[in-house]
């Protein structure tokens, strides 16, 4: 049940975009398109995951048995680089229009705060392997959600007979900004 509610809890409750403002410079890029803003959310998902898995491992077997805990961010960032090195050649090879379609933002995924902030949390809360695991899924699903959501939103504000000075970047920030405000109802929400 502990593991329900901490997935509950990082999914909705505390989404990453809408609560904790990480990882809004793809959120708004790359959600112009629901199919693209899916493939974003699909790639997020496997790399916050594997990316958490990776820096738990490293973090307790290497970097508090040797003492390194201070080189925490910057292995933290090295392995988040080379996985989505590792995402962008898959892509690439299997899926050429979505990486066509992600095109600049997917290499944008290394600097993306919501990856290497999932994967600090980790250690900051002192969560266990399987809760870790738990918290960079549900999370990073929250991320796609978000991403999603916002994108079928943008995608009907797009054919809206607005006035001009709230056409583009305004009325997506506007949206972005009511739907945190939406998600702040999911905050009594308790297992």
């Amino acid at each position: 049940m502990e593991l329900v509610s901490l997935f509950i809890t990082s999914f909705l409750v505390n989404n990453i975009i809408f609560m904790q403002f990480l990882g809004v410079c793809p959120f708004l890029g790359v959600s112009k398109k629901i199919d693209t803003a899916a493939g974003m959310g699909i790639a997020v998902i496997f790399v916050i995951a594997l990316a958490s898995v990776i820096t738990y491992i490293i973090h307790h077997a290497v970097l508090v048995n040797l003492e390194l805990e201070y080189l925490q961010t910057i292995v933290f960032i090295l392995i988040i680089a080379a996985l989505v090195q590792f995402v962008e050649m898959f892509l690439k090879k299997s899926a050429p229009g979505l990486y066509q379609a992600l095109g600049i933002f997917l290499p944008l995924i290394t600097t993306n705060c919501a990856v290497l902030g999932v994967a600090i949390n980790n250690i900051i809360f002192e969560y266990s392997f399987v809760e870790s695991l738990v918290y960079s899924i549900a999370t990073s699903a929250g991320f796609m959600l978000a991403i999603v959501l916002f994108a079928g939103v943008r995608d009907k504000v797009d054919y809206a007979d607005l006035p001009e000075s709230l056409k583009g970047s305004a009325i997506s920030l506007v949206t972005a900004g009511l739907m945190s405000i939406a998600f702040l109802g999911f905050a009594g929400l308790q297992l």
